[in-house]
């Protein structure tokens, strides 16, 4: 029973959501030429670390802040239910923090090798990203209660997971390639907006104060509209900067499925919207592999 509780503590399925922005840098590198194995195996590992530790993170912190009380909405989280101590949890946080450190290390050194720049740079990035993952909803004044998780996961799972990761194989850095990157961290933000507005009046009870707390749940609908397009548009901008042939634009097949997404989150019940946030992250997924498909094909 144990080890389903962790299974189910690491919420196995946001992962695919973690690896879009991994995904993305690597047909980037893929489609210049100058594409690793080992480097994305690498990365691919540091970032499933990493968000199985915010993760884990979020089920403590949350447990311990009193978001997670008896009228929270949704699937019940195993510090809440009672399936693993807030003392084991502590415990995890402290184990995956440094699993992401020991992952994180060995993939600059396969990637940089003995160049202190690069080394010191990127291990400053990755304490953030760890630091990221665990003030989410750890400690005193934790960030996501203040509202700044929208701003987290565009700079982590957008600009630092794409160009961050295409540095690591390129050495270099392309502008343009905030596009691809901004495209990642908005699809992202909108399933974080998707379980926000899913636990609204939860988190209203418990003083977190989301941006759908905030502005509330008829303009939360409109911000997820926003986020949808805004994703679509950094791509279709890229695609046209760098227009070669047609099949750049495969990733347009994905538009039905978040119209769909936007549909559900602006008419069904905040209660009901469970299922959209694993929708959310899958078809994010799938606009990167024709995203980086296209580019590839071009």
């Amino acid at each position: 029973m144990e080890i389903k509780s962790w299974i189910h503590a690491f919420r196995l399925r946001t992962l695919p959501l973690a690896l879009s922005s991994i995904g993305m840098a690597g047909f980037l590198a893929a489609a210049a030429g100058k594409f690793s194995t080992l480097i994305f195996a690498l990365c691919c590992l540091t970032t499933i670390l990493l968000q199985i530790l915010s993760n884990l993170a979020n089920d403590y912190g949350d447990y311990v802040n009193g978001a997670d009380h008896a009228e929270r909405k949704g699937p019940k989280r195993t510090v809440q239910s009672g399936a693993i101590a807030v003392g084991q949890m502590k415990n995890a946080v402290i184990l995956f923090s440094i699993l992401c450190l020991a992952s994180g290390i060995y993939l600059l050194l396969v990637a940089f090798g003995i160049d202190w720049n690069s080394l010191l740079f990127f291990f400053g990035l990755g304490l953030m990203c760890i630091a990221a993952a665990v003030a989410y909803t750890v400690g005193k004044k934790p960030y996501g209660y203040a509202g700044w998780g929208d701003i987290s996961v565009l700079i982590f799972f957008g600009l630092v997971g794409v160009m961050g990761s295409l540095y690591l194989f390129t050495k270099e850095i392309d502008g343009f390639t905030i596009l691809p990157a901004l495209s990642c961290g908005v699809f992202s933000i909108a399933v974080l907006n998707i379980n926000n507005i899913r636990v609204i009046e939860s988190d209203k009870a418990a003083g977190k104060y989301s941006i759908p707390v905030r502005i509330g749940k008829e303009n939360a609908v409109r911000y997820h509209w926003f986020l949808l397009v805004a994703g679509l548009s950094a791509a279709i901008v890229y695609a046209s900067l760098n227009y070669q042939n047609l099949f750049q634009f495969l990733f347009l097949l994905t538009v039905p499925l978040f119209i769909r997404i936007g549909i559900a989150v602006a008419e069904k019940p905040s209660e009901a919207l469970d299922p959209y946030l694993k929708q959310m992250a899958l078809s994010t997924l799938l606009f990167v592999i024709l995203f980086g498909t296209g580019n590839l094909l071009r």
